[in-house]
């Protein structure tokens, strides 16, 4: 069984070890980059994958919790050098793919945390929100279209809702045939 795999007899429950990614800016401001960390951690603690960026600023911060906490934290790098990896990152995935890999993060999570976030960030939370992923927000878009309706992203108001409401959100990966 792999961690997006809930094996044989789970009835299509989600996975006991989930990839929740966090996204986010490389610049934030100090409250963002604190909730970033309570993010990893939370999700560190509950023996959880944090996927982010593998960069700076939410990336990091996040990556810095789950490590702290004894996590495992998996980074999607945009470009071809393992040096862009914080110093946090267990594994660093190099893919050359700049801002284009942020629809590996998002198809590769089974639920994605918003918090704070630029341009970079909407793109993520757009490819997940295609893609089916869960999106929690934490200080991060408010987004609506033409008609005023708003996307299912749900809002947190700490880092443990976020990630509570994450894992019980969480997609199982479909497995495909052979």
């Amino acid at each position: 069984m792999t961690t997006t795999d809930p094996g044989p007899d789970s009835g299509g429950a989600p996975p006991a070890r989930l990839i929740i990614g966090v996204i986010g800016g490389e610049e934030a401001d100090v409250g963002s980059l604190r909730a970033a960390f309570e993010v990893g951690r939370a999700i560190g603690e509950r023996g959880h994958v944090t996927l982010t960026g593998g960069r700076g600023g939410v990336m990091r911060e996040a990556s810095r919790g789950a490590k702290e906490a004894g996590g495992l934290t998996l980074a999607i790098l945009p470009g071809e050098d393992l040096s862009e990896a914080n110093p946090f990152v267990d594994i660093p995935v190099i893919t050359g793919m700049g801002f284009t890999r942020n629809a590996v993060i998002a198809r590769t999570a089974n639920a994605l945390i918003a918090v704070d976030g630029h341009y970079g960030t909407l793109s993520e939370i757009a490819f997940g929100l295609v893609a089916g992923t869960p999106v929690i927000a934490i200080g991060s878009w408010r987004l609506a279209d033409g008609r005023g309706v708003e996307p299912p992203v749900a809002r947190a108001g700490s880092a443990m809702e976020a990630v509570e409401r994450a894992v019980a959100l969480a997609r199982v990966h479909p497995r495909g045939g052979r």
